[in-house]
């Protein structure tokens, strides 16, 4: 079970929470942190190799949370063109793409492999969609996708895992196939969010900013960071706003807070 709030505050820590996150200040090495941005693709290749399509259940819950992907047609059939950055194996991509059978999607990942398990997808179908690896911080999407011609691209739990120095490159680079009026989609791990909490001494790398073991690493957003973000690289801010959930595991008896920040930005 889980219920859910929504909100421009920031959640509160208790007491032990405050005291551990105050007492880790040291940071990762210079050397070490220069290791995991040069071998970033690497590590979430061998992620994918390790958990295959297995670790990230299917998001269901894309167009619960986001109407836009249906309030942004003119008509019922209207056919769609969308971009999902960063999809992974897949797990937004193809209930989407059931759920809605007017959409065209272009979908883009960093790991080689991931790309490939979407290929290797049953429901992967190149009329329906164009999947390409990709680095969203230095690869052009124009060289896979026309200027000004996609309605909605997604950026579901991926800005996070990008170098806070290099994430308004991601945001100029989707700028350029969005078409004029239409938005992004943006839902990610928001500041003080249970898996912030969990990393052990040892695991930061900067401000909000974390090493996951596997090398791979996660950002928590805070609402003023990423407006300020979008906002420098020409967007409208329409929504964003903190999401508080808090998952009850029954069976261990915890309760888990859960805290994501779900936000939509235009491109006048």
């Amino acid at each position: 079970g889980a219920s859910q709030r929504k909100g421009h505050s920031a959640r509160t820590l208790g007491p032990e929470e405050a005291e551990r996150l105050a007492k880790d200040q040291v940071l990762v090495s210079e050397f070490k942190q220069l290791k995991l941005e040069k071998e970033a693709q690497k590590n979430w290749d061998l992620f994918y190799k390790r958990n295959s399509t297995n670790f990230f259940k299917d998001r269901h819950w894309t167009t619960r949370e986001f109407e836009e992907l249906k309030t942004c047609r003119e008509f019922a059939d209207q056919k769609l063109t969308i971009l999902e950055a960063g999809c992974g194996v897949g797990n937004c991509l193809f209930p989407l793409l059931e759920e809605d059978l007017h959409i065209f999607a272009y979908a883009c990942d960093f790991s080689p492999r991931a790309v490939e398990y979407v290929k290797q997808n049953a429901l992967y179908s190149p009329e329906r969609c164009q999947v390409f690896q990709c680095d969203l911080t230095r690869d052009d999407l124009l060289q896979h996708i026309p200027a000004e011609s996609v309605d909605v691209v997604t950026l579901i739990f991926v800005l996070s895992a990008i170098h806070p120095d290099k994430m308004h490159l991601v945001l100029r680079n989707i700028y350029k196939v969005l078409k004029p009026g239409k938005c992004v989609l943006f839902r990610d791990y928001g500041l003080y969010d249970h898996a912030m909490l969990r990393f052990k001494s040892g695991s930061k790398l900067g401000e909000n900013f974390y090493v996951r073991q596997d090398g791979t690493r996660s950002y928590f957003f805070t609402e003023e960071f990423l407006s300020q973000l979008f906002r420098a690289e020409g967007y409208e801010q329409v929504a964003n706003e903190y999401v508080q959930r808090e998952t009850v595991n029954r069976k261990e008896e915890l309760r888990v807070p859960r805290v994501f920040l779900q936000s939509k930005f235009q491109k006048p």
